[in-house]
């Protein structure tokens, strides 16, 4: 009978900046709004017809959560009609750095093999 070593990694505390973090972007399309807002300013409908298949009640859901964990910023504009723009806050340009960096990976393992 082989004898089962005990682990010396701890694990990580429930709340977990990381879990929290992969757990915000893992909504669906929410990575897709941070990258598309990578540029500036974005109207809704523009975030919509960048992304393409996204319905406007899941962009909705995405912005508002993104909104509450203060990686985008809503602007009205006191147009007519009113109109809303969308852009980064330095948090979400942090995160955008991190995306960057994950679309180069992505890209250098395009092609291999991954191991489901």
């Amino acid at each position: 009978m082989v004898k089962r070593r005990k682990s010396k990694v701890l694990p990580p505390p429930a709340e977990c900046p990381l879990s929290q973090c992969m757990r915000l972007l893992a909504g669906t399309w929410t990575a897709h709004v941070i990258w598309y807002l990578r540029e500036g300013e974005r109207c809704f409908t523009e975030l919509q017809t960048d992304i393409g298949r996204v319905s406007a009640k899941m962009l909705t859901t995405r912005l508002r959560k993104l909104e509450q964990n203060g990686v985008i910023e809503r602007i009205t504009r006191r147009t007519s009609p009113p109109t809303v723009w969308y852009s980064l806050t330095p948090v979400g340009l942090e995160l955008c750095a991190a995306l960057t960096n994950v679309v180069g990976v992505a890209q250098r393992l395009q092609g291999r093999q991954l191991c489901p």
